[in-house]
């Protein structure tokens, strides 16, 4: 098994099914005691920003809130820069414990030995 996971989940609420995976996969993978980097990334980069995750709705799947809440306990949730700066979202604007990082910390991230990328 990896070590690490690092999963980009680049849908929002224009595809929640796709997005409601991949916070699940990275809640689930943080309580397996897997090292998880979740990147917040397109549509997704919105959840960064309070409330906006309670404002997500999709039957038969766990409250993204909750997800977040236990990505942010055991795992890393970063922004990307570049979707932060075309939503003008800076980091005063963030939930806590989000950071904003670009392309070169993901890569690095995803370039470790023992580490699985996954994109969604």
């Amino acid at each position: 098994m990896a070590k690490k996971l690092v999963i980009k989940v680049t849908a929002g609420a224009d595809a929640p099914e796709r997005c409601s995976q991949a916070f699940t996969v990275a809640a689930v993978a943080v309580a397996s005691g897997v090292e998880v980097s979740l990147w917040l990334t397109g549509e997704s980069a919105w959840f960064a920003l309070p409330g906006r995750a309670a404002e997500f709705e999709l039957p038969h799947a766990a409250p993204l809130p909750d997800l977040i809440d236990s990505i942010l306990a055991g795992g890393t949730l970063t922004l990307c820069t570049q979707c932060a700066a075309r939503r003008d979202i800076t980091e005063k604007d963030v939930i806590e414990g989000v950071r904003i990082a670009g392309a070169q910390v993901f890569v690095q991230e995803a370039l470790v030995d023992g580490t699985q990328a996954l994109v969604y």
